[in-house]
């Protein structure tokens, strides 16, 4: 008994069909059988500006001096040499994508105005881009006044003798006398 060719081709046509979807499926979802996430890589691209460093830019500083707090713009243009662009973007498994962008106006070589809406603290940043949510301790960086007073005051050093101890060397010259 053989089985007819035509009715193998409708069976394996759309069977290949099926599959070949289900496979582009996989690779589009973020979780594949809803419990295994593949690896994505991270992106980061640009400079990480927040409310700090802003705040550090005042208008009449030089160029050199606003790179040296920004450091270097993503963008600049030579038919717009007075405006420098800074964008960043990040693309991070388990947050939300980011995207800013912050622009930074010369008059000549001095800053005329720089324009950064929303830009988040250095606090909310990293805690935006926090994968593991749960609560750290932050250690403490310093010391109350109370606290300081209560150190124990640490001993003197003893004065240096003037004298050198130990036999005293003499080395000969470096040089032949002549």
């Amino acid at each position: 008994m053989s089985v007819p060719r035509v009715s193998v081709l409708w069976i394996a046509g759309p069977l290949a069909a099926i599959l070949l979807a289900g496979c582009s499926s996989l690779q589009s979802s973020d979780h594949f059988l809803g419990f295994i996430t593949p690896y994505r890589i991270e992106v980061v691209q640009g400079n990480v500006l927040t409310q700090e460093q802003v705040a550090l830019i005042k208008p009449g500083q030089t160029r050199a001096q606003v790179r040296d707090i920004l450091g270097s713009p993503l963008l600049t243009d030579l038919f717009h040499a007075d405006r420098w662009d800074y964008a960043f973007t990040i693309r991070r498994q388990g947050a939300e994508p980011q995207q800013r962008k912050v622009v930074v106006l010369f008059e000549g070589e001095k800053l005329k105005s720089i324009d950064a809406p929303d830009l988040p603290s250095e606090r909310d940043f990293v805690a935006s881009i926090d994968t593991v949510k749960t609560p750290r301790k932050v250690p403490k960086l310093a010391l109350t006044p109370e606290e300081i007073k209560a150190l124990p005051v640490p001993p003197k050093p003893e004065a240096a003798a003037s004298a050198p101890e130990g036999p005293a060397r003499t080395y000969p010259p470096l040089e032949p006398r002549t």
